[in-house]
């Protein structure tokens, strides 16, 4: 694998011999060439080092490793969020979390976002989703549920999941069903899969694995592995992304056997970084909740064997709000009429980028005073009650709150600026940070004494980009133009 770091000196193409967009799908008949079907999946709270080709010490993965090894590694991709909710609303929308009050776990989605889903489904795609949702109720009814959100059919959960895990099939009371999480899910990915292929359209899959979220509990065989390690919590842990892992490389398995993978995008990575509890075996500083990398940096890999002829590797920073505005750029389709923060890594793929051309802002949301300030909910209580039970609560019940009036200042909470060097950390307390992340990924030298222009110059692009996410929360983004 040739692995190529951009840098201010160098024009090198990141996917050396991949073959150029035009030229990667064959035409039929001289018509244009056809879209390729796109799975999505994403691991809940599977940290950037929990895999073997980031070199774990205990861990195997071999269906990651795979992906790595053939396809794409991004080796600085980031959620967009160090939280669950937020990052997922992320990956639907290509904006920030914050432009749509899904600020913490169990915030909703707003009923106005135009998602990925809607747009594929516009395009032909038959779109369907399983497994944890987390972006509203997903029972019929919901306004935010997966349906509701552009997904023809849906198998989902409102938050995180375990053995023998209660889905709702379509928004209908949820059903348990036995056995590992990970693989219920890919099954019923693959039973979808397999019926869409059938009509002749391409298919929308997104999988959201409930593992490996605590409380942990793996199987007997994907415990002996870690039979040395001392800590029983990791133990179960471990085993969890193993069996992910697994699942993961079934739906792959899959694809290739119904000769599928040459025309499918296949795509991974995590929600967030790993919990403080298991913040094991990493030098990345931080943890699930805060901002550092540990926080935000995530497992991410990519396949398209009929665009990504050669493997490769880039230490490019990308984030998930990417995702949206890249698939729609490869497939021509066009973006939703509002502020976006992902960018297209189209020309990426086509080896054409070697820098990215703006800065990724990160920001966690001051839910407290949100809470005290706001005039009310955003939607009914009625609307954001869940139906589908955790291990610690039978029934979840989402938030998001009104903000008519936008901030030009004092905006609070622990926010954060990457660019192709540096990282701009602003703490909730006390003075901002600076990182140079490809030199220092441990975030344990502040260069922010040395550089105070840098330092300026990052929180101003951090707080004009505050402004117009404030500025979108209270609904301006849905009025007529």
């Amino acid at each position: 694998m040739k692995k190529l770091t951009p840098s201010h000196s160098s024009r090198r193409s990141f996917l050396a011999g991949a073959l150029p967009l035009a030229a990667s799908v064959p035409r039929v008949g001289g018509a244009a060439p056809p879209r390729p079907n796109i799975v999505l999946c994403m691991g809940d709270d599977h940290g950037w080092h929990e895999t073997g080709y980031n070199g774990h010490p205990h861990l195997r993965t071999p269906t990651l490793d795979a992906m790595a090894a053939g396809g794409v590694r991004f080796d600085r991709f980031y959620a967009a969020a160090p939280v669950c909710s937020p990052t997922r609303g992320s990956v639907m929308t290509g904006r920030h979390p914050n432009r749509y009050g899904t600020f913490a776990p169990n915030f909703s989605i707003r009923p106005e976002e135009r998602t990925l889903a809607h747009i594929l489904r516009d395009a032909g795609y038959t779109c369907g989703h399983f497994g944890k949702w987390h972006l509203g109720p997903v029972r019929k009814g919901s306004p935010t549920n997966p349906g509701a959100m552009g997904f023809h059919t849906w198998f989902s959960h409102d938050n995180f999941f375990g053995f023998n895990p209660p889905l709702s099939r379509d928004g209908a009371p949820p059903v348990r069903v036995p056995g590992e999480s990970s693989e219920i899910v890919a099954a019923e990915a693959i039973r979808f899969i397999r019926e869409a292929s059938k009509t002749g359209k391409p298919f929308f899959a997104v999988v959201w694995f409930g593992s490996p979220h605590d409380p942990y509990a793996g199987i007997d065989e994907d415990l002996i592995p870690f039979q040395n390690v001392r800590d029983e919590t990791l133990k179960h842990r471990f085993a969890e992304i193993v069996a992910l892992d697994r699942a993961l490389g079934q739906l792959r398995n899959f694809l290739r056997e119904a000769r599928l993978s040459d025309s499918t995008l296949l795509w991974y990575n995590s929600d967030n970084g790993t919990p403080q509890d298991s913040s094991v075996d990493t030098k990345l500083r931080g943890a699930k909740g805060n901002l550092y990398e540990n926080g935000i940096r995530v497992p991410g890999v990519l396949e398209w064997p009929a665009m990504i002829s050669k493997p490769a590797a880039t230490s490019l920073p990308v984030v998930t709000s990417d995702i949206l505005p890249t698939l729609c750029d490869l497939l021509g389709l066009p973006l939703p009429e509002r502020p976006l923060d992902g960018i297209s890594l189209a020309p990426l793929l086509r080896g054409e980028m070697s820098e990215r051309p703006k800065p990724i802002c990160f920001w966690q949301y001051d839910t407290a005073r949100a809470a005290k300030e706001s005039p009310g909910p955003y939607l009914p209580p009625e609307a954001q009650r869940g139906t589908t039970p955790t291990s610690r609560v039978r029934e979840i019940e989402f938030r998001n709150f009104r903000h008519p009036k936008p901030r030009a200042s004092g905006f609070g909470g622990m926010a954060a600026v990457v660019d192709n060097r540096y990282k701009l950390v602003a703490p909730r307390q006390g003075p901002p940070e600076l990182y140079d992340i490809p030199a220092d990924p441990s975030e344990s030298d502040n260069l922010a004494p040395k550089h105070p222009d840098k330092v300026a110059a990052m929180e101003k692009t951090l707080r004009e980009w505050q402004r117009s996410v404030d500025l979108s929360l209270t609904g301006a983004d849905y009025k007529p133009l």
